[in-house]
C-alpha cells in the first residue's frame, strides 16, 4: 500500500475518533478560545505590563469605545509621538520600558543601546553550524531553531536566578534581527538558487537600521525607511498577557523551564496565520482585489467584491476580510492608525499613493460591507496588520520576512512576560478539560 494510502486511512480514523459535537461546548459551558459568551477574555492573570482597552461596561452591557494600548501604563500614543518628537528611534527605550517597568533617563538609554550593541553578533560558529548547514524554507521555523540551539551556546543555560534569566532575555533580544536576517539569506542561497549576503550587525546601530542593514545585498537605507520600521517594532512588541504567543510564554514558564524553551514556543504561536502570520493572508487578499478589481478608486466595484469575499465567494473561500476585525479592539486599533500615518508619508515617498488610498478605501468600506452581508452590529475596524505588510512591502522587504519581524519585536514583549511570571507567577498554569467520551470495556485481541 503506498504511503498516502496510509496516511489516508488514518487520518479518517483519527478524525472519527476526535470530533466532539459542538453543542456538548454549550451543555458544559466551555469557554473556547477562553472566551466569554460576550467576546470578553477569560480573566486568567494579572499583568503590570501591558494594557489593551476597548470598551466599557455601561449597566452589564459592553460599549464599544476607541482602542487604547498602554506599554506599563503609558499610551502608545503619547509614547510614540514623544521619541518621534525628539527625532530618535524608539523601540530599544521600548523594550527597556517594557523589561524594567519605567522610562530610561539617557544615560540609561545609551547604557541599555550599549549592551544590546554588544550582543547582536552571533556566537563563533554559530551561523555556519546552526542556519546555513540546515536552511529551513519556514523563516519561523528556522529562528526557532536557533533559539534553541543558543541553549547550547549558553554557558549557563539552566540557572533560574532572576539576574541569569535577565541576561538571556537581553542577549535574544539583541540577537534576534541577525538570526533572522541569516536564515533569510539562507533560504535565499540554498532554496531560491540566490546569492548569499552575510553582514555583520553594527553595534552602533539600533535594531530597525540592524535589520535593513542585513537584509539588504548593499546594506543601503533611508532615515525615513528606518523610522518607519522602528515604529512598526515598537507597536508590535506587546500587546497584553492574553494574546496567544505571550499566554503561551506564560504557560510555559510555569512550568519552571528554561528561556529558550520558553521563548521557542511562543514563536511557534506566533508562527501560526491566525496570529503573527496574518498580515500575510492581508498581502495576499489585496493582490487578489488588485487583480480583479479593474477601477481602484470605484467604490462600488470595490464595494461588490468585498461582499464576493465575505459571501465566500471570492479570494480563499474562507468569508473573511483579513485584517479588518480583531478580538479585543471594535471602534479604533491605535496601532493601525500610527502606521496608516507613516505609511501614508513612504506611499508619497514611494510612488504608492494609488495603491495607498485602495487601502484606506477598503478600510472604509469594510464595516458596512460587513454589516450588510453579516447582518450582525458587531463593531469592527481595520488592525495593525492591514497596514504593516503593505509598509513592508514599501520597504521592498520578502513577503516571507514579514512575520519574524514580528517576533523580532515581540521578544520583548515575551521577555518582559516571562520574567514577570518568574517573579509573580508561583503555580503551573493547568485549565481543566472534561472528558466526554463514554467508558469503554477492553476486547482482547482474539475478539475484535
Amino acid at each position: 500500500m503506498f504511503k498516502e494510502e496510509i496516511y489516508e486511512q488514518l487520518s479518517s480514523l483519527v478524525e472519527k475518533n476526535s470530533k466532539i459535537e459542538p453543542e456538548l461546548y454549550t451543555k458544559y459551558n466551555v469557554k473556547r478560545g477562553l472566551r466569554n459568551s460576550d467576546g470578553t477574555g477569560v480573566l486568567v492573570g494579572l499583568t503590570e505590563i501591558g494594557e489593551v482597552h476597548s470598551y466599557v461596561m455601561d449597566e452589564g452591557e459592553k460599549v464599544p469605545v476607541e482602542g487604547r494600548l498602554f506599554y506599563r501604563g503609558i499610551d502608545i500614543v503619547d509614547f510614540v509621538n514623544g521619541y518621534q518628537k525628539d527625532g530618535r528611534h524608539g523601540f530599544e527605550e521600548c523594550c527597556y520600558l517594557l523589561l524594567f517597568g519605567e522610562l530610561p533617563d539617557s544615560k540609561q538609554l545609551e547604557d541599555f543601546k550599549t549592551l544590546l550593541g554588544g550582543n547582536r553578533k552571533l556566537q563563533d560558529g554559530f551561523i555556519e553550524d546552526m542556519i546555513l548547514k540546515a536552511p529551513s524554507k519556514d523563516l519561523m521555523n528556522k529562528l526557532a531553531r536557533s533559539v534553541l540551539a543558543s541553549y547550547s551556546y549558553d554557558e549557563n543555560p539552566e540557572d533560574p536566578s532572576l539576574k541569569n534569566n535577565l541576561r538571556q532575555c537581553i542577549e535574544l533580544i539583541a540577537k534576534f534581527p541577525a538570526m533572522a536576517a541569516y536564515a533569510y539569506q539562507a533560504k535565499v542561497r540554498y532554496h531560491d538558487n540566490g546569492s548569499l549576503y552575510i553582514h555583520n550587525p553594527k553595534p552602533e546601530l539600533g535594531t530597525a537600521e540592524n535589520i535593513l542593514h542585513m537584509l539588504r545585498a548593499d546594506s543601503k537605507y533611508t532615515k525615513s525607511e528606518a523610522d518607519i520600521l522602528d515604529l512598526a517594532l515598537v507597536l508590535h512588541a506587546e500587546h497584553g498577557g492574553g494574546n496567544n504567543s505571550t499566554f503561551v510564554t506564560h504557560v510555559v514558564t510555569s512550568s519552571g523551564t528554561d528561556t529558550y524553551s520558553a521563548i521557542a514556543a511562543a514563536i511557534g504561536s506566533l508562527k501560526g496565520p491566525k496570529h503573527g502570520g496574518a498580515n500575510l493572508k492581508v498581502m495576499e487578499m489585496m493582490e487578489d482585489i488588485k487583480s480583479h478589481v479593474s477601477n481602484w478608486e470605484d467604490e462600488k466595484e470595490v464595494e461588490a467584491y468585498l461582499e464576493k469575499i465575505l459571501r465566500k465567494e471570492a479570494f480563499d473561500g474562507s468569508g473573511l476580510i483579513y485584517g479588518i476585525g480583531h478580538a479585543v479592539y471594535t471602534l479604533s486599533d491605535p496601532r493601525s492608525i500610527l502606521l496608516k500615518q507613516k505609511a501614508e508619508q513612504l506611499a508619497k515617498e514611494k510612488g504608492m499613493d494609488k495603491e495607498y488610498k485602495l487601502y484606506t478605501l477598503i478600510e472604509r468600506l469594510a464595516p458596512e460591507v460587513f454589516y450588510n452581508v453579516k447582518k450582525s452590529d458587531k463593531v469592527v475596524c481595520a488592525n495593525v496588520d492591514f497596514y504593516s505588510g503593505f509598509v513592508y512591502k514599501m520597504l521592498n522587504i520578502p513577503i516571507e520576512f514579514n512575520t519574524p519581524i514580528f517576533a523580532i519585536a515581540r521578544i520583548a514583549g515575551w521577555c518582559a512576560h516571562r520574567i514577570e511570571e518568574l517573579i509573580s507567577g508561583g503555580r503551573i498554569i493547568r485549565p481543566a478539560y472534561k472528558s466526554v467520551v463514554g467508558r469503554k470495556a477492553y476486547t482482547a485481541m482474539s475478539e475484535r
